[in-house]
């Protein structure tokens, strides 16, 4: 395996001197390095590959195992969210995003021992990354009244606390809950830190952001400055053009972050923030305000999806899909009939999936996107049992999969091809189309995808197997008719 390893690198290495920069190539590098264990250069390489194009999902799944083999859970789990909201419908992202979760959960211990009352929103981005910069600052150093001391001081007014540390505020109440779990406490890190002296440090770093914050500022005079600030903003009518930017772009990526982060509510809340103080302003301000209001809609929608809340996504979608359309803006209009038709999919609603995409289908650049959203239709028509249509479907999912060169989705394509011809009977061909399959999941070692195939195409074998024999007894029975026939005939 490292010979092989080291063959591939030396291989894309050359190739990427022919083609500089070819994502393709970045991402089977990286690897090939992650298998070596060189986590460095596969991070790189990684991050070379989304250098010119965010979007690239096989260079987010790259990046996300990367860090995840680093043990760096929590950011890896954005980028495996983040590839998620591009492309559910690819299982990957969903088994990382479980895993890291897992991951999280055994290093912070189960949710049973640390039960957060009140709905407090502690995501596990902003609560290590905290935990981090608490660690950088202390250096790990705990004084000998830090180690001595058993349960951390809280400020008399919790309410003022709150008010101090802000968002801040849940991460502390994490880790004070961390506290009374009495084996988590006992535990170490792989480096040989107690979790306890970890958890202390943290919170004797909140305490004394805490008691800075009321030494330099008292609590009522915050709060009215900052009631004064943003008075302010909301009078000043002649803003800067790069202050109104800078809060556009920062806020886009607040909401972004939060959701790829697993907090959809947070997100939403954000959104819908945003939304209500741009439509205070002037266009003048804001020159592509209906580009952005759309742009918010989507992101709303995107989060009301993943909180469950269907009706209110289709609603942000639709009103996405009418703004696109009022100022013309082709890839906007191609983007929420996509969402659309995932709503309508989501909710069982197959024919306007169906009806939606098949609108988008002259909006495809790629013959990635194209692959998708052909699947996804065959998928709907075999969920209305139209078996002619998805197969159609499914064929042309894989002539744009072979295009591409993608094997995942060529078995993706494959499987659905098979599925359409069990339903037409067809048992022969499913056959061979499942046997693809079969070996697509093993170039890319699927295995579930490899345990499933079999199964199914036992399946299909016994029932190719029971109309081979149905099919031999009637045409024995026609034989024998037939004979019975012939000695009536001779002797009449």
């Amino acid at each position: 395996m490292v010979a092989v390893s080291m063959t591939m690198i030396q291989v894309s290495t050359t190739a990427l001197l022919l083609r500089p920069g070819d994502k393709q190539c970045l991402v089977a590098r990286s690897k090939c390095y992650l298998k070596l264990g060189d986590t460095e250069n596969s991070l790189k390489d990684a991050e070379a590959s989304l250098q010119n194009d965010k979007t690239f999902s096989k260079g987010l799944y790259q990046k996300a195992e990367t860090l995840y083999t680093m043990g760096d859970f929590e950011f890896a789990l954005v980028f495996y969210h983040r590839g998620y909201r591009l492309r559910p419908e690819l299982q990957k992202f969903r088994l990382g995003i479980q895993k890291c979760q897992e991951a999280i959960v055994n290093c912070f211990g189960s949710p049973s021992s640390v039960k957060l009352e009140n709905n407090e929103d502690i995501c596990f981005l902003s609560r290590q990354a905290e935990s981090r910069k608490a660690q950088q600052k202390l250096q790990i150093k705990l004084t000998k009244d830090q180690k001595r001391m058993s349960k951390p001081e809280r400020v008399r007014n919790p309410q003022t606390e709150r008010q101090l540390l802000g968002e801040l505020y849940a991460d502390k109440a994490f880790l004070e809950k961390l506290l009374k779990d009495e084996d988590l406490m006992k535990s170490s890190t792989k480096q040989g830190m107690k979790v306890k002296d970890l958890v202390l440090g943290g919170i004797t770093y909140l305490n004394t952001r805490t008691e800075f914050w009321q030494q330099q500022k008292p609590i009522y005079a915050r709060v009215r400055e900052r009631k004064l600030r943003q008075q302010r903003w909301i009078r000043d009518k002649k803003r800067k053009p790069d202050e109104v930017a800078r809060y556009i772009v920062k806020s886009m990526e607040d909401i972004d972050m939060l959701l790829a982060g697993g907090s959809p509510e947070e997100s939403l809340k954000k959104a819908e923030h945003v939304l209500k103080t741009i439509q205070g302003w002037t266009d003048e301000e804001v020159p592509n305000r209906s580009e952005l209001v759309g742009n918010l809609h989507n992101c709303m929608g995107n989060a009301q999806m993943e909180m469950g809340r269907m009706d209110a996504a289709l609603q942000s979608h639709q009103t996405d899909l009418e703004l696109a359309r009022q100022n013309n803006l082709p890839e906007a209009i191609s983007r929420a009939l996509d969402n659309i038709g995932r709503v309508y999919a989501r909710i069982g609603k197959f024919q306007q999936a169906i009806d939606t995409w098949e609108e988008k289908i002259p909006m495809a650049k790629s013959s990635l996107e194209k692959t998708w959203l052909f699947h996804e239709i065959g998928q709907c028509y075999l969920e209305l049992n139209q078996a002619e249509e998805a197969r159609s479907y499914g064929q042309k999912s894989l002539q744009s999969a072979d295009e591409e060169g993608d094997v995942e989705w060529q078995l993706n394509a494959s499987v659905l091809v098979a599925q359409a011809q069990v339903k037409l009977k067809d048992y022969q061909a499913a056959i061979i189309n499942f046997e693809k399959a079969l070996e697509k999941a093993k170039l890319i070692h699927n295995d579930d995808a490899q345990q499933a195939i079999i199964i199914a195409l036992n399946d299909v074998s016994k029932s190719f197997i029971k109309d081979l024999k149905a099919a031999e007894k009637e045409t024995t029975a026609g034989r024998l008719k037939k004979k019975r026939n012939c000695n009536c005939i001779k002797l009449d």
